[in-house]
């Protein structure tokens, strides 16, 4: 008993949890701002036999959802997967910003940079059978040990077609 209690705080301690088979690591929210009602968490998933990431829940949050995002023409577009996020067996799926993400949406307070916020994710693997990983996930306006953003970086985005 005291190996697993052991295993279990080693594995907070460097950043990676297990669900039966499922591993996530460098997970992480980004901050808001005063009046921000939603954020992204961002994470490294990599399911040993294959699974889906079905479900998400977190305290702070009134909903929380798998989204997707990606381009549709000229158009960024964002939804809920439908059916769960698949995890092939052995590969690495990436949930980043612009590509697949945990939406925490009507949030209940802003979320401050260097705070953690306790993030439940819910797997289903091929046969069904669903497990749950517990997190408490840093809050950073930028990925862990990614560089801070520069003027420059980010594209200036067209807002004139927006309507009153």
């Amino acid at each position: 008993m005291k190996l697993k209690a052991l295993a279990v705080i080693a594995a907070l301690a460097c950043g990676t949890l297990y669900a039966q088979t499922v591993e996530v690591k460098d997970a992480w929210v980004r901050t808001t701002v005063p009046g921000q009602k939603a954020t992204g968490a961002f994470m490294k998933v990599t399911a040993k036999e294959g699974a889906k990431l079905v479900g998400a829940s977190s305290p702070v949050a009134g909903v929380t959802e798998v989204h997707e995002m990606k381009m549709e023409g000229d158009v960024m577009k964002m939804r809920a997967v439908a059916g769960g996020l698949d995890l092939p067996a052995g590969k690495t799926v990436e949930l980043k910003p612009g590509g697949y993400h945990v939406m925490l949406m009507d949030l209940k307070a802003p979320l401050a940079k260097d705070s953690t916020v306790p993030l439940t994710l819910v797997f289903k693997d091929a046969k069904g059978v669903e497990s749950k990983v517990e997190l408490k996930v840093p809050v950073a306006a930028v990925a862990p040990g990614a560089p801070a953003a520069k003027a420059g970086d980010m594209p200036a985005m067209d807002h004139g077609k927006h309507k009153p």
